[in-house]
């Protein structure tokens, strides 16, 4: 990037849990700057907490882009899967980016640790789910490693405090949204994904395990593979982590990751936060730093 103090200008569209920890992590960011929170209510908990850091906000919701689409070039939509739909069409006509955080199944699929550069020429990106983010990339490197696998199954736990009111709402369509971005990215056609929200107190971590079956397992050649792709993962999201390394129980490969929150919103038990704003702001800024280093050539 040929100028260090030139920013992308994103606005973010939706002011819940998922929302208010996504702002925090662009204003921490080298290549972003949040030109507009947006919201319906000035006195929701995410307003309160945008207005306390000096960032400017509305509630008029995607009213206000459509009133000012100079305001930004990047829309972040953290509102929910049935909004989206609606707020798609009006951000492409305005000629937006957008990066979708609900399970809309909208956009292109994007999943950082496998395609990246790839996403940049799509106009509406879908960063699948939480759980997506947390077991694709491993379900990918076990579809390039086995071409027999007839079967994937994934189950993740979150810490019920973490779940907001858009990610109740959405449960039929993250368990849709995580089961197709399986089948995509592994190559198996038979994929199930389950989400549990554990009331435990003290909260939990996130988990997410994930069982595959394959006739023939390269357990060697898969472990290997499996610690490269974490650690690309752990790039862009460093509270992610291999608990339990690719081994064989009841004739299935299992493997279990667990992701800890930055505490950038919530406290850390929330990975299930950390990890898809985690993904959509690496999208954002390879984004930034291709369209900036455009401008400034």
């Amino acid at each position: 990037m040929k100028d260090p103090h030139k920013k992308l200008k994103v606005a973010i569209l939706g002011s819940g849990n998922i929302g208010t920890d996504l702002l925090v992590k662009v204003l921490r960011s080298s290549y972003l700057e949040c030109a507009l929170f947006i919201g319906r209510s000035l006195s929701s908990p995410g307003m309160t907490k945008a207005i306390s850091l000096g960032v400017p906000v509305s509630d008029l919701s995607i009213d206000v882009i459509m009133k000012d689409p100079d305001c930004c070039n990047l829309v972040f939509d953290a509102t929910s899967a049935l909004y989206h739909k609606h707020h798609a069409n009006i951000l492409d006509e305005l000629g937006k980016f957008v990066i979708d955080l609900t399970p809309s199944r909208v956009g292109t699929m994007a999943i950082p640790a496998i395609n990246l550069r790839e996403c940049l020429h799509c106009k509406d990106v879908n960063v699948v789910t939480c759980g997506g983010q947390a077991s694709i990339p491993l379900a990918y490197v076990i579809g390039q490693i086995h071409k027999d696998v007839s079967y994937i199954e994934v189950i993740s736990t979150i810490a019920s405090r973490s779940a907001g009111a858009a990610t109740r709402i959405n449960l039929d369509e993250y368990i849709e949204t995580t089961e197709e971005g399986i089948r995509l990215f592994s190559g198996c056609n038979n994929a199930k994904a389950i989400l549990n929200l554990n009331p435990a107190q003290p909260c939990v971590d996130m988990q997410t395990t994930i069982f595959a079956k394959v006739k023939k397992p390269y357990l060697e050649k898969l472990r290997n593979a499996i610690d490269s792709m974490v650690k690309k993962i752990q790039c862009y999201v460093p509270g992610y982590e291999l608990i339990v390394p690719p081994v064989m129980e009841n004739d299935r490969i299992v493997i279990m990751v667990r992701v800890k929150g930055r505490g950038d919103y919530l406290p850390s038990y929330a990975g299930n936060l950390d990890i898809i704003s985690c993904a959509a702001i690496a999208v954002a800024e390879e984004y930034a730093k291709a369209t900036i280093e455009k401008v400034s050539a």
